[in-house]
């Protein structure tokens, strides 16, 4: 059955569940990953198609069931599973998007590394989705294609399908031309970009960033400029814009450039802290503290997340501020998403070499400043922490959007907590009331945090409902809400150019 919206995203949308020898699926564990709002969209269509892949030990099998129906809390539709060899994953994902695209994306040039790129595969895969996805459109369909890994996918679904319209979402952030132009693929790529209908960002600066790159690249124009909205303007932070492009013109073609910033499940979050066994699992964790507070950070372990900068601010803080020994801890979070990737075990182990130099420096028999978590924590245990911690700590170096700091104000219904969070994280031209650090200084990181764990109650409170207001504002309804009101005017600029074609075409007649 032919699909009138089609999602393109490298992750199924579903767990595979091994159960007495079977595949089951089930429900994705996250409550706030893009999955399940992804998901949320084929609500309004007539019927939907997901486009993903699927490791195979033998693509050419006949016997893979490529298309299947999954019928779910979200409706009935299609997923269509490309099946691609372990070496396609590798060269595909853990290569070319991540030791390549990745650390560029972020701005740290030195770790990129172009030699072992397999660019035909790049581009073989790229293909496969874009041919499962056009097989699955109806005519006009909607083609939603989500983030860096399948940058060309659009450009091939405008050869093979003239008719789809085209929305490509940016999860990551987007570098400066000068930046983003050190991949030497960078031309092939802003074309395939070019040949959406909508191109969206989280904030405006990787709009613009994008934008600056295309024009870098292309004859291309800025049709429209708008202004940005005072509540993503914050002064002292890095990120932050006073005015977006949101329209362009390319080779006869205009291209919408959308700014929407995902966020959380707001309802949600509150439900789970607000539960008796968080509240009694909140009340264990604090008094197990005693007199100490306890500062929370939550990451993954990736170069771009600076836990090593922020474990060396601890310990530098501990050093200079003898009277918070023993009255204060550190629970630092840092689950590996690569484990098979070495870039990554070396962060680990810096991590760890970090946390054991603190604890072997300052921890005594009563008090171990440091507490590492190497694994995924469940979000209901998540919640407690954030309930129970006097600060969330989140400073990466980059970061698209970090959700993790969303998830802490949404789960202080108590109206108490500071945040400490990176001016270069997507999140902060929104969360301008936190207290706002730059992680590439030492002096910004320690003053930071010496300011949240001595802020006022006053203060902290008054903080914290900013904070809420505009986590609130811009939930994970509020960015589901404004992308589809998107889709409806493409919807309606196409309906408007098919009557005025056909009424030119019969006036020529």
């Amino acid at each position: 059955m032919s699909s009138d919206l089609v999602i393109v995203y490298h992750r199924q949308p579903y767990e595979e569940v091994e159960v007495n020898g079977k595949i089951e699926l089930r429900e994705n564990k996250s409550p706030n990953g893009i999955v399940p709002t992804l998901k949320s969209f084929f609500g309004a269509a007539e019927h939907g198609s997901w486009v993903a892949w699927k490791q195979a030990d033998d693509p050419s099998n006949p016997d893979f069931e490529q298309v299947i129906e999954v019928e779910d809390q979200h409706g009935k539709y299609s997923v269509s599973r490309l099946p691609l060899s372990a070496h396609q994953v590798k060269q595909f994902y853990h290569v070319t998007s991540k030791e390549a695209f990745w650390p560029i994306l972020h701005g740290f040039r030195e770790r990129y590394n172009y030699d072992p790129v397999d660019w035909p595969n790049f581009r073989e895969v790229n293909w496969a989705f874009a041919e499962a996805a056009a097989a699955e459109a109806a005519d006009g369909a909607m083609i939603w294609v989500h983030d860096y890994n399948l940058w060309l996918v659009p450009g091939y679904l405008r050869k093979m399908r003239p008719d789809l319209k085209i929305a490509f979402f940016h999860h990551t952030p987007f570098p400066s031309a000068d930046m983003f132009n050190i991949l030497p693929w960078r031309k092939e790529i802003i074309e395939s970009l070019l040949n959406c209908d909508v191109v969206g960002f989280h904030i405006p600066r990787y709009a613009a960033n994008f934008v600056s790159a295309a024009s870098s690249l292309l004859d291309v124009e800025v049709l429209r400029r708008e202004k940005v909205s005072d509540d993503m303007i914050f002064e002292g932070t890095a990120l932050t814009e006073r005015r977006v492009p949101t329209l362009l013109s390319w080779e006869d073609r205009e291209i919408g450039v959308s700014v929407a910033p995902v966020g959380v499940d707001v309802n949600y979050i509150a439900e789970r802290a607000t539960e008796q066994g968080t509240l009694d699992r909140a009340q264990e964790i604090r008094e197990g503290m005693g007199d100490s507070k306890l500062i929370l950070s939550v990451g993954r372990t990736d170069y771009t997340k600076g836990g090593v900068e922020q474990l060396a601010s601890f310990e530098r803080l501990l050093e200079s501020n003898k009277d918070l020994h023993g009255k204060v801890r550190l629970m630092h979070v840092s689950v590996s998403a690569n484990r098979g990737m070495s870039v990554y075990g070396e962060i680990q182990n810096d991590i760890e070499a970090a946390a054991g130099r603190i604890n072997g420096r300052f921890g005594t028999l009563d008090w171990q400043p440091v507490a590492l978590i190497s694994r995924a924590i469940p979000f209901t245990d998540l919640v407690a922490y954030y309930r129970a911690a006097d600060v969330a700590w989140i400073t990466p170096l980059a970061d698209g959007m970090n959700l993790v700091a969303k998830e802490y104000v949404a789960s202080r219904v108590d109206g108490d907590g500071a945040l400490v969070l990176s001016e270069f994280a997507g999140a902060a031209v929104e969360m301008g009331s936190a207290v706002i650090a730059n992680p590439f200084s030492h002096k910004s990181m320690d003053e930071a945090i010496l300011t949240a764990l001595n802020m006022p109650e006053e203060e902290r409170r008054a903080r914290m409902t900013l904070l809420r207001n505009a986590v609130e504002r811009r939930d994970i309804s509020a960015w589901g809400n404004q992308l589809e009101a998107e889709f409806s005017a493409l919807k309606a600029a196409q309906k408007r150019r098919t009557v005025h074609s056909a009424y030119h075409y019969g006036a020529q007649s």
